[in-house]
């Protein structure tokens, strides 16, 4: 079973480092930052399981950071534990109302930490599509990385099939070329957005196979959209 990727943010490396060795030997991947910009991403690029989130960070605070989080469609899923020197009651209260899963207040034992990490893991779920995703006659399995039309194997580059992912994971909703580039390529790619009409028109031209092209759909002024009830309405 692949492990679990823990992100770890704390301006503190000592603090970092002793997470780090804690999750470790639980059998856990760990990656790291030291601030907010860091942090954001590596959520993009590395798509975490769970973030162990400092309260305090030298430019925007840990509380922020996990508003902007949960305030993202794409990212308001991603598990979050707060850490914390301060043991009020206000902030533990103040870093739930967030959206934070769980709070831990420093020092804390490292087997505390793990059970409290594993629960909320079990109550989050899956972070990643695991059962194939499906519009129509199209089907695209995860776990095979196969993708069908009407039961006939349709081939396509890597990159598309990220693309194609994302698109029946968020059906019905218009993304931007920017959008698509933080959530498909990762956000510390460098690729021009006219890369994106690229490899549209290739995930295109490989799904159509009884016309399943039509299904993605250029939103004038925004960029694109994946949508099976339009399609069918056209």
């Amino acid at each position: 079973m692949q492990s679990k990727t823990i992100l770890i943010v704390d301006d503190e490396a000592a603090v970092r480092d002793m997470l780090r060795v804690a999750l470790e030997m639980a059998d856990y991947r760990c990656i790291e930052a030291e601030n907010a910009q860091e942090a954001h991403a590596l959520v993009i690029d590395e798509r975490p399981d769970l973030i162990l989130l400092d309260w305090m960070l030298p430019d925007v605070s840990g509380v922020e950071l996990a508003r902007r989080l949960k305030r993202d469609e794409l990212t308001s899923t991603l598990p979050i534990i707060m850490l914390t020197a301060k043991g009020e009651e206000d902030h533990k209260i103040k870093g739930l109302e967030t959206g934070a899963d769980d709070y831990i207040t420093k020092p804390f034992s490292p087997r505390e930490l793990v059970a409290r990490l594993k629960a909320v893991l079990r109550r989050a779920g899956p972070s990643q599509p695991e059962e194939p995703l499906t519009a129509g006659g199209l089907v695209l399995d995860p776990l095979s990385h196969r993708v069908t039309i009407n039961g006939q194997a349709v081939e396509m580059g890597p990159t598309e099939f990220r693309l194609l992912t994302f698109f029946l994971s968020h059906q019905e909703r218009a993304y931007t070329r920017t959008q698509l580039l933080d959530h498909v390529w990762g956000g510390n790619v460098y690729v021009e957005e006219r890369t994106v009409d690229v490899h549209i028109r290739r995930l295109r031209k490989a799904l159509a196979v009884d016309g399943h092209d039509r299904y993605i759909q250029t939103v004038r002024g925004t960029g694109y959209r994946f949508s099976v009830q339009t399609a069918e309405r056209v």
